[in-house]
């Protein structure tokens, strides 16, 4: 159990969680290439999105505030969710360096702040790439951190790739008047994240633990082409166009983990 410590009134550490979820498909004709946005634009438009956070409020014991939504022409949506701590909030809230709970089975906290989410679906001109982001942040003052989300979220939207970064911000006072600029151990994100879902994905840190800026990024280990073909079968491919999709998806997979252009060794 977490020794607790006596703040001098409310705790004023910002705890903020940003992460960036991709999902890449290939979609062999243009007109695939519309129905795939199309798809994703219903499969998370803004009443699907505002019902993933509501869940997420209500895992995390938390109270909705105000709810602002907008789908758009010609895709994507956002969702702004304002909240405060929950009366009913759980007593067994813990600040320890583990895994928040899976979506079957969660109980956490959180303290009055916010929670938003915006997708960007889109599509590469001529390769028959698409690409689905959605960008998540989730910010909370208090005693817990937005970390215990992360398997819910990560779970919720089954991505191919998650860049996450997570920061703690300005300070509280003990009740003596010293400072405190953060509030739980933490040496990476990863020891959030369950081992199952650590088993699935090749995962790389870059922290700055003096400034308490922590950042993973998560790409899937296992690729079966299947997974990534949208109104197609890997068979109805010849064996060259077969080998040159492939070939596309994994560079484009590569060139978002990495965050720059990226050419595959042949």
């Amino acid at each position: 159990m977490d020794n607790k410590l006596q703040l001098h009134g409310f705790n004023n550490l910002t705890k903020s969680l940003s992460f960036n979820i991709y999902d890449i498909c290939y979609a062999k004709s243009e007109s695939g290439q519309r129905r795939y946005i199309e798809y994703i634009d219903e499969a998370y438009s803004a009443k699907r999105l505002t019902q993933i956070l509501t869940d997420v409020n209500a895992i995390i014991g938390a109270e909705i505030l105000n709810i602002a939504r907008q789908d758009y022409e010609p895709q994507g949506a956002s969702v702004t969710m304002l909240i405060s701590e929950g009366h009913d909030a759980p007593a067994a809230v813990t600040n320890s360096e583990s895994p928040g709970p899976m979506p079957e089975a969660v109980v956490a906290h959180l303290n009055k702040s916010h929670i938003t989410v915006h997708t960007y679906p889109e599509s590469h001109p001529h390769a028959g790439i698409s690409t689905f982001r959605a960008d998540i942040d989730v910010s909370t003052c208090g005693r817990i951190s937005p970390l215990k989300a992360l398997n819910y979220l990560i779970h919720s939207f089954e991505s191919d790739i998650v860049i996450m970064d997570y920061r703690v911000r300005g300070f509280t006072r003990d009740i003596s008047g010293q400072k405190h600029y953060i509030d739980h151990d933490i040496t990476s994100i990863q020891n959030y994240i369950s081992d199952a879902t650590a088993d699935r994905y090749q995962m790389i840190d870059v922290n700055v633990y003096q400034e308490k800026i922590f950042h993973t990024k998560m790409i899937l280990k296992d690729f079966n082409l299947d997974n990534y073909l949208f109104e197609t079968d890997k068979d109805q491919l010849v064996p060259e166009e077969r080998a040159q999709v492939q070939k596309q998806l994994q560079r484009e997979m590569a060139e978002i983990f990495y965050g720059r252009n990226y050419k595959l060794r042949r």
